[in-house]
């Protein structure tokens, strides 16, 4: 479980306790601990099987595959695949390969609504850029939605890691973008549920990850 969980769970039972001593309510109890049990379920961080096929490329996050797009990056042509997270997702957010992270940028922005697909660009987010062991290029975007208000990376410039390994969180509904090569063979399509970690989005023509 992510630390927050427990925080916020303990603030409720707090209230809930204050709410008991001053009004002695039932109803008026349960709320913040019926809260504080949510929370505690919201910030939930399962186990995954990492695939280990060369060259996968993994969801970085639980949700709804909402698009799969060519975009031009730097004049290039890029495959862009989004996934779109509601509340009842898991919000831990995992490494799409394995690689360096050469780049990690956050960007003020709106709180446009995450099926928007202007929210790429306009919302607030994180953007990581990994350079994978074999020297090809993937980025992950962490994008805040309608109701996100905080987007934590938990991984320094210059730091390596694995395939699957966890970044980060997007707190409440969210998005994330992962910009491939594109030679990138893509494995999934708009509608498909994918899971943190363990889905396979694309598979890269590489040598030597493992």
């Amino acid at each position: 479980m992510v630390r927050d969980g427990i925080y916020y769970a303990l603030a409720l039972v707090a209230v809930a306790v204050l709410l008991g001593n001053w009004t002695g309510s039932l109803p008026l109890i349960l709320v913040p601990l019926l809260l504080a049990v949510f929370f505690l379920w919201f910030f939930r961080d399962p186990e995954r099987a990492i695939p280990t096929t060369p060259g996968a490329i993994v969801s970085p996050a639980d949700g709804k595959v909402t698009g799969v797009t060519t975009i031009q990056v730097a004049g290039e042509p890029r495959t862009s695949i989004s996934i779109f997270l509601n509340v009842f997702n898991v919000h831990v957010n995992r490494s799409p390969a394995a690689g360096v992270i050469t780049g990690a940028e956050y960007r003020r922005g709106k709180y446009l609504n995450a099926m928007n697909p202007a929210s790429a660009e306009l919302n607030e987010q994180h953007i990581c850029t990994l350079r994978m062991l074999d020297g090809q290029i993937v980025v992950f975007k962490q994008i805040a939605g309608l109701l996100a208000r905080r987007i934590v990376f938990s991984r320094e410039l210059g730091a390596h890691v694995a395939r699957g390994e966890r970044i980060g969180l997007i707190k409440f509904g969210s998005r994330c973008d992962v910009i491939l090569p594109a030679s990138a063979q893509i494995q999934v399509q708009p509608g498909d549920i994918v899971k943190c970690g363990s889905s396979t989005l694309a598979i890269l023509p590489t040598q030597g990850e493992s």
